[in-house]
Order: C-alpha cells, then structure tokens, then sequence
C-alpha cells in the first residue's frame, strides 16, 4: 500500500489547504517587495490561474474545470493604489455564521477614507489567529459582468492576502488592482464573510477580479 493511499482523505484536503496558503503567502511577500507594480500585477494574476486551474485546493467546481481559461480583469492601473491611514470609528462587531466554522466573529478597529471611493471599515478577526481584512462591494455588484455581488476582499491577511502597510504610521496599502472574489463565488459550498454596509461603496470600481472566468480584459 503506498503512503498515499494509506492517507485519509480529510487528512489530503487539509495539507492540499495549507500548501494554497503557502503559495498565496510567498506570492504576497513578492508583491509587497516589488517595486514594479504592473509586472507584479501579472504575476499575481498568472499564478491564481495556475492554482485556480490546477490546484487541488482551487475552489472551481470540478466541473469547471475543464472550460476555465483564467480570472477576469483588467491591466494594472496605478491610479487605483492607494495608501489610506486607519482612523478612529466606533466599536462594532460582525458575526458571520459558517457551515463549517461556526460563527466567526471580527471587531471593527477603525477605518480609511480613501480618496474618490469613500470610506471602508477595517476589521479584525476576532478569534485564533488574529488578521485583517477589508471587503469592498462597490456599484458594478449589481451590473451583469461586473464585480461579485458579495464584493470582493482586498485584505484578508490570516489567509495571507496581505499588501502590508504604507510609508505613513498606522496606514494600510489598498490596492484595488489586487481585489479578488471570495471562494463562495465559485462555489456555493464555501460560507465566505461579505462585504457589509461599512465596506459597500457607491462608486464602479473596475479594476480587479470580476465575475465569471475567461481571459477577458474588460
């Protein structure tokens, strides 16, 4: 019997899940060191088809698969990166139900203003493992081809989708350029934190992954 067969399928399933975070780990300690942004841009998105494509961990459905050419968006526009300074704002608690984590909890720790967006609320997970994470849903949610209807995550950096801090104390890189769908975009098996009232612009932000797959620059 080899080891592999030897080894329990949940066992596979959770190493397949850390070898993902691994790689979305180094891939994001690339583009926080890189000083050309539109080259690291592409890089990033190369290296999410390959793992959307090839992955054991790719959250396409298998039936997906098959017909999957790579993640929509658009070239790198550097009007879209922004280094915002988190403000103060009153505590505040989201509890977002899961089907296979329980309730996950995360406490508002303030938020930025970023310019020509609008304000977004910083957040804090507030169970093991600490992290932050900034959704955004913005006005092309409910357009036909636009971004998810859920929004998109810019940070989510327990999971590693981390772009680090800026040049001023207590500020945080937001790059729209790097916005990406949650996992339930592709499959409605995931339970994935959306962005809520205080992460939901009114402004179209089209720069970043849109929905459905394609290589399609829009």
């Amino acid at each position: 019997m080899s080891a592999a067969s030897a080894t329990p399928d949940r066992a596979i399933d959770a190493l397949a899940v850390a070898d993902w975070r691994r790689r979305i780990a180094a891939l994001y300690a690339e583009l926080r060191a890189a000083t050309d942004l539109e080259a690291a841009h592409d890089h990033w998105r190369r290296t999410r088809d390959e793992l959307f494509a090839h992955h054991p961990a790719s959250p396409l459905l298998p039936a997906d698969r098959d017909a999957f050419t790579g993640l929509r968006g658009k070239p790198y526009d550097p009007a879209w990166r922004f280094e915002c300074v988190i403000e103060d704002a009153p505590p505040q608690r989201l509890e977002v139900p899961t089907g296979t984590d329980g309730v996950v909890p995360f406490d508002r720790i303030g938020l930025v203003d970023v310019p020509g967006v609008g304000t977004l609320d910083v957040w804090r997970l507030a169970s093991y493992g600490g992290g932050l994470f900034v959704p955004v849903k913005d006005a092309l949610a409910t357009v036909p081809g636009g971004t998810y209807g859920g929004g998109r995550y810019l940070l989510d950096t327990v999971k590693g989708a981390d772009l680090g801090s800026g040049r001023a104390p207590w500020s945080l890189v937001l790059d729209f350029n790097f916005a990406y769908n949650p996992s339930c975009a592709y499959d409605p098996a995931w339970a994935c934190p959306l962005a809520p009232a205080g992460n939901t612009v009114g402004v179209e932000i089209p720069v970043g992954e849109r929905s459905g797959d394609g290589r399609l620059v829009l």
